[in-house]
């Protein structure tokens, strides 16, 4: 199988680096060749903030991708998030010389690379470009303009916008790991790809991926991205939370979390008990699962009630006929549907990564926790499709402003290693 039929996702998260090779099958689904999984130290809310520790987990995992693939990795779609992420609405317009000629992909990509050009505040860079709806000479809501005619072609965009310091950090991490970057995509589209129908974007949904560090959200309304989200919460903070709750170690705070935890106290009885092996000879510490849930519940509501905040923020609360989607590591918690449904009134299911998925998929990538690994697979043969279809009519394989913030970055970083800096 040729190189070129096959996409590489790499998810750098708070608690885990998962590497995802697949390829599609003749069907257009997507086939898993192999993956790879290492423990995320270096990272923390989904920033890097160690790039020794990085390099060594991404090392690990794209090792062992390898070795069950069989293929050799050399380039990669990354998924980049964080507190950082922030994301605006803007409108622009361009002047067409020929109200005669019809509107074409080259007028669109203009309208799309004049976005790039936007002052952001310093150290931000645009990240994505997503256009909401067009409006040729005052007539408003087209979905796709080429092939009308018009003097003057606007369109609303959704602008993703993070710091230049994180993404430089993730693509030295990548450099020295001996790999190279294809694209960054924000983890939440990514996810997005992973779960959701095109059923329910078109009806309307909100996608809430919640990690180790950060919850992602992702609202989609008429088949378009609207507004997107970080939460600065996650599973961590949970484990903390019991940590400190029970005066227990973190690995058993987060061993119970995953094997007894729930969101909703009242699911659990008083009775019910669970034995945490002492320290050193120290007694057994007996923990009520009750207790246990408690805590959990409360700090899931908090994390709830901010993403419920994001949602009415977004004005498009009374507009999501498909409800909540949950998705990543956090939504295996027990009762978290329940709860969510409770506290937001809306409609909630858990998000698996099966949408676009041949039927040979590994039960462990089933797992909510690989929906972003699996999405950048999805968004990666996306990205290579739209590359090709530009190639083949002779324009520009991306466009300037994402070259200019994404080949900036590149150029850096390879000039770091060419230096000799590296000792």
């Amino acid at each position: 199988m040729a190189n070129s039929e096959i996409i590489v996702g790499l998810d750098i998260g708070t608690t885990k680096i998962a590497v995802i090779v697949g390829t599609r099958n003749q069907y257009g689904k997507i086939e898993i060749l192999g993956s790879g999984k290492a423990d995320s130290i270096g990272v923390k809310r989904g920033v890097v903030n160690n790039i020794e520790k990085t390099v060594e987990s991404i090392g690990m995992a794209i090792r062992h991708a390898e070795q069950e693939s069989n293929v050799d990795i050399k380039r990669l779609y990354v998924g980049i998030a964080g507190q950082h992420i922030k994301s605006l609405q803007h409108r622009g317009s361009i002047i067409r010389n020929s109200v005669d000629d019809i509107i074409t992909h080259k007028d669109v990509d203009t309208l799309v690379e004049n976005m790039y050009k936007l002052v952001m505040q310093p150290g931000e860079e645009i990240i994505h470009v997503i256009p909401q709806d067009f409006i040729v000479d005052k007539e408003s809501g087209i979905r796709d303009p080429k092939g009308m005619t018009g003097s003057c072609l606007e369109a609303n965009f959704h602008i993703i916008t993070g710091m230049v310091s994180a993404a430089k950090n993730i693509n030295r991490c990548i450099l020295m790991s001996g790999m190279e970057v294809e694209d960054l995509i924000l983890e939440p589209l990514a996810s997005a790809e992973a779960v959701l129908g095109m059923d329910e974007k078109e009806a309307g949904v909100a996608l809430v991926d919640i990690g180790g560090g950060t919850t992602d959200i992702a609202i989609f309304q008429d088949g378009i991205i609207r507004h997107t989200a970080v939460i600065p919460l996650g599973g961590n903070i949970i484990t903390e939370d019991i940590q400190e709750g029970c005066s227990i170690i973190r690995a058993q705070a987060e061993a119970i979390k995953v094997k007894f935890g729930s969101a909703l106290s009242e699911e659990n009885k008083s009775e019910e008990i669970v034995s945490i092996p002492g320290l050193r000879g120290t007694p057994p510490r007996e923990i009520s699962l009750k207790n246990l849930a408690n805590i959990i519940q409360a700090r899931m509501e908090e994390i709830i009630g901010q993403v419920y905040w994001e949602i009415k923020n977004s004005g498009y609360e009374r507009k999501l006929i498909a409800g909540i989607v949950l998705t990543g590591g956090g939504a295996q918690l027990k009762h978290i549907r329940q709860l969510t449904e409770y506290l937001t009134g809306m409609n909630t299911r858990i998000g698996y990564p099966n949408e676009h998925m041949a039927g040979n998929m590994p039960d462990e990538l089933c797992s909510p926790m690989y929906s972003t690994g699996i999405g950048l697979v999805i968004k990666g043969f996306e990205h290579t499709e739209k590359k090709n279809k530009v190639v083949k009519k002779g324009k520009e394989a991306t466009s300037k402003g994402r070259l200019n913030f994404f080949d900036s970055i590149v150029k850096s970083g390879k000039t770091f290693f060419e230096a000799d800096n590296i000792k």
